[in-house]
């Protein structure tokens, strides 16, 4: 296992993505006492997307350095997706109820971002699992 870390690094973002999607499925399902509509679904806790690019952002310092290029792009891309996911995509679920509410032909998902303690919850988890996939991939 760790052999394969240590070779196919980039699989840590993936393993954090899937595990966070699992994770969320959970939480959804105790604190609403429903399950949550399915993974890859937008919303819920913690954000996969911020989990997703929290780990590859620690994968890319620890591998080309904080001063590299590759660093400076990932972290420019986190903040893209954090921001979309508590900005943007919160007013597109604002929207999507004020449609819901003029119209009766079509139901528009309203859930489509996260808060801010979602996001926040999303970069700990891909903080904490990526640096765990790290601890075994160097044993």
């Amino acid at each position: 296992m760790s052999h394969l870390l240590r070779t196919y690094l980039f699989l840590i973002p993936v393993v954090v993505m899937f595990l966070s999607e699992c994770t969320k499925a959970i939480t959804e399902g105790i604190r609403l006492r429903t399950w949550h509509a399915g993974i890859f679904k937008p919303g819920g806790m913690p954000s996969s997307h911020s989990a997703f690019v929290t780990s590859l952002l620690i994968i890319l310092r620890d591998k080309a350095g904080a001063d590299s290029t590759q660093f400076a792009i990932a972290f420019v891309f986190a903040c893209i997706v954090w921001y979309d996911a508590i900005v943007v995509r919160h007013e597109v679920g604002m929207q999507a109820q004020i449609l819901n509410r003029l119209q009766h032909w079509r139901h528009f998902t309203e859930r489509v971002g996260h808060s801010f303690m979602e996001v926040i919850c999303g970069i700990g988890f891909g903080a904490v699992v990526t640096f765990g996939g790290i601890a075994i991939s160097r044993m």
